[in-house]
C-alpha cells in the first residue's frame, strides 16, 4: 500500500497508536521520528509525554504533525531535576505514570476512540503491563543499538556477571569479541548508577510479552547481531528514526524532530558554517546529558585549537563555566561557541569535515545516516560500545584513547582530527562512512529493510 495511503483494512479500520517515550532528549527525538513515520503511513497517532516537558518545553517552528497529551512523572513542576534522587524518580515515574495512562487510555475509549496499541520506551516496562490491562497491543521501543541491547539482556539473563572482568574477553553470538573497555559503562563496576543501571537491564523484565520488539537501527548496520540473537530476542530494526530530509524525503516539511528541551539559535550557526570551506570544520558536541570534567573539557579545548581547523563547538550552557576563560575570544578566528543547535543541520553542511563525539546513539547513528567521519570521545553508558563498532566493526572514525588518567589529552585530540581529516589518512574512514549513508537512507526509503517492517507491523494492527 501506498505511503500516506493509511493502513486502512477491509473492515474500514485505522489503526489507533499511542507513543509513550520516556522524558530525556535522546529519547524523545527517535520515537517522535517513528511516530511521524507512522503517521505518515496512515496510523492515528498520540504522542505522549510528560506533563512537565509539555509545559515546559521552548516553542517549535515544526510541531509534530498529531496530537500531544501528558501523563505524571510524580514531578509536574520541577521534573527529572527535582527528584530526590534517580531511583525515586523511576520508581514515582512507574507509580504516577501508570495511574495517569490508565486515565488517558480510558477517556480515548469514552471519546470512541479505542487504542489499538501501545509503542513504549523499553526503559517504561511498565507501560507493557497497562496497555496489556487493557487487551492492547505492545510494540516495545528500543533507543539504543541492537547490539547495546543484546548485551544488557544477557547481563539480565545472568549470562554475563557484572562486573565483567577486566582481562575477560566477553563473546556473544553476532557480535566481535569483546574487551571491558569495549562493554557499557553500566556493567564495567558494581552499579555504580543504579538508578540508571537497573532501568536499563531491567528493561527486559516482560519482554517476552511485547508483541513486536523493534530497534532504532537498520539491518544492514547489525544484521550479525540481529541474527546471534534472534533465538532470544526477535528484535526488528525499523531506523534509522531521524527527519525524512535527511533520509528518504518522502514525508514533507520533516527537517527537524519537532519537540526540543533547548533553545537554540541555528542562524548564527548556519551563517558561520556557510563561510567556511567544504570539509574544511571539525564539528564538537557531547549530547544533552554528558558532563565532561574541568579538565577533559580544558584538554579538548586546547585540541580544538591545536589542530588548525576551524570548530564548531556546542557546550551546553550548565557545562560552559568549564571552558577556559577567554579561549571563545582568543580562537573567534578559527572557532564558534554555541548553547545547542540544531545537530543534523550542522552534520549535513558541506563545511564539516568530522565529528567529534560522546558516541550517543543518537549523533553516532546521525553521523552514519549523513556520513560524516567520526572521533570517538565515549563518556558513559552505552557510548564505550558504539565507539568500538564506530572505529572497528563500520571503520567510519578513530577512538580517542585516554591516558592514565583516564583524560583525553589536547595532542590526542589534535591528532585524532588530522587523521580522519587529512586527505590520505582519512580517505578509507571516508569512503565508509559514504557507504553506510547510502545503505541507512535505503533501509527506510521505500521497500528497504526497515520500511518493510513497519508496514507489517501495520498490517497486523488493521488484521485483528
Amino acid at each position: 500500500m501506498a505511503d500516506g495511503e493509511g493502513k486502512i483494512g477491509n473492515n474500514g479500520k485505522k489503526v489507533n497508536l499511542l507513543v509513550v517515550t520516556y522524558p530525556a532528549q535522546g529519547h524523545i527525538n527517535p520515537l517522535l521520528q517513528f511516530s511521524k513515520r507512522l503517521h505518515h503511513k496512515g496510523a492515528a497517532v498520540t504522542f505522549v509525554v510528560t506533563k512537565f516537558l509539555f509545559n515546559n518545553q521552548p516553542n517549535s517552528d515544526h510541531p509534530p504533525p498529531f496530537s500531544v497529551e501528558t501523563i505524571s512523572d510524580g514531578h509536574d513542576a520541577g521534573g527529572f531535576p527535582s527528584a530526590v534522587s534517580i531511583s525515586d524518580y523511576h520508581d514515582r515515574f512507574k507509580h504516577d505514570g501508570s495511574q495517569t495512562l490508565r486515565d488517558l487510555i480510558r477517556r480515548k475509549e469514552d471519546a470512541g476512540r479505542r487504542i489499538d496499541a501501545v509503542v513504549y520506551d523499553g526503559v517504561m516496562p511498565w507501560v507493557s503491563d497497562v496497555g496489556k490491562e487493557f487487551g492492547l497491543r505492545t510494540v516495545a521501543y528500543f533507543t539504543q543499538s541492537c547490539t547495546v541491547n543484546n548485551i544488557y539482556y544477557h547481563v539480565y539473563r545472568g549470562e554475563i556477571k557484572v562486573p565483567v572482568v577486566a582481562e575477560e574477553e566477553i563473546r556473544i553470538a553476532g557480535m566481535p569479541p569483546l574487551t571491558t573497555a569495549d562493554m557499557p559503562s553500566f556493567i564495567q563496576v558494581v552499579n555504580p548508577y543504579p538508578g540508571f543501571s537497573d532501568v536499563v537491564i531491567n528493561q527486559f523484565g516482560n519482554v517476552e510479552e511485547a508483541d513486536w520488539l523493534v530497534c532504532n537501527s537498520f539491518y544492514q548496520l547489525e544484521h550479525q547481531v540481529l541474527e546471534g540473537m534472534k533465538n532470544k530476542l526477535n528484535m526488528k530494526t525499523i531506523g534509522p528514526n531521524i527527519p525524512s530530509f535527511y533520509t528518504d524525503k518522502r514525508i514533507d516539511d520533516d527537517r527537524d524532530y519537532g519537540f526540543n528541551l533547548f533553545k537554540m539559535n541555528n542562524e548564527v550557526c548556519q551563517k558561520w558554517l556557510d563561510a567556511r570551506p567544504k570539509a574544511s570544520v571539525v564539528f564538537a558536541a557531547f549530547g544533552s546529558f554528558a558532563a565532561l570534567s574541568v579538565e577533559q573539557m580544558e584538554e579538548l579545548a586546547s585540541g580544538l585549537a591545536q589542530s588548525n581547523s576551524f570548530f564548531l563547538w556546542v557546550v551546553r550552557e550548565t557545562e560552559a563555566a568549564k571552558v577556559p576563560a577567554k579561549f571563545a575570544e582568543a580562537t573567534a578566528d578559527r572557532g564558534l561557541l554555541v548553547p545547542w543547535c540544531r545537530q543534523l543541520d550542522v552534520l549535513s553542511h558541506e563545511s564539516i569535515g568530522c565529528f567529534v563525539t560522546h558516541c550517543g546513539w543518537n549523533s553516532t547513528l546521525e553521523a552514519l545516516t549523513i556520513g560524516v567521519p567520526m572521533v570517538a570521545m565515549p563518556q558513559w553508558t552505552d557510548q564505550t560500545t558504539n565507539a568500538k563498532f564506530v572505529t572497528d566493526i563500520w571503520k567510519t572514525g578513530v577512538r580517542a584513547p585516554l591516558d592514565d588518567a583516564g583524560i583525553v589529552r589536547r595532542t590526542t585530540v589534535a591528532d585524532c582530527i588530522l587523521k580522519v581529516m587529512d586527505d590520505d589518512g582519512g580517505t578509507e574512514i571516508r569512503k565508509n562512512a559514504a557507504k553506510w549513508g547510502e545503505l541507512a537512507k535505503q533501509a527506510v526509503d521505500c521497500d528497504g529493510s526497515s520500511d518493510r517492517t513497519v508496514d507489517e507491523i501495520l498490517a497486523q494492527l488493521v488484521s485483528v
